[in-house]
C-alpha cells in the first residue's frame, strides 16, 4: 500500500505562482512514476505533469513554459513550481504514484488551486 499527500495549494493573483508538494510512502520501490492531474467542475481530470524516478518528464501543452515538475528520490517527494498563473489553471490538483510494473495508481486528496484577482 500505498499513502500519497499534497500540500501548498491556495489562492493566488493571475500572474502570480505556487508551489506543490507531494509525498509519498508506504510500499515504495524504486521504479516508479509521479504526476500531478487537475480536475475543475464540469471537467474531466486531465495530466498535468509527471516525472519517473528517473527523471523523465512529461507535460501537457498547456503549462510547457510555465510549469515545472522536479523530485527528491530521497524523500520520495515530488514537487509542481508553477509560474505565470492563469485562472483557467484553477482546480483541485492531485497528485498520483504508480509502480512502472503496475498499472494501480495511488492518489491523494486533492489540493485546491484559485487563480483569481
Amino acid at each position: 500500500q500505498v499513502q500519497v499527500v499534497e500540500s501548498g495549494g491556495g489562492l493566488v493573483q493571475p500572474g502570480g505562482s505556487l508551489r506543490l508538494s507531494c509525498a509519498a510512502s508506504g510500499s515504495i520501490f524504486s521504479a516508479n512514476t509521479m504526476g500531478w492531474y487537475r480536475q475543475s467542475p464540469g471537467k474531466q481530470r486531465e495530466l498535468v505533469a509527471s516525472i519517473t524516478s528517473r527523471g523523465s518528464t512529461n507535460y501537457a501543452d498547456s503549462v510547457k513554459g510555465r510549469f515545472t515538475i522536479s523530485r527528491d528520490n530521497a524523500k520520495n517527494t515530488i514537487y509542481l513550481q508553477m509560474n505565470s498563473l492563469k485562472p483557467e489553471d484553477t482546480a483541485v490538483y492531485y497528485c498520483s504514484f504508480r509502480r512502472l510494473t503496475s498499472t494501480t495508481n495511488y492518489w491523494g486528496q486533492g489540493t485546491q488551486v484559485t487563480v483569481s484577482s
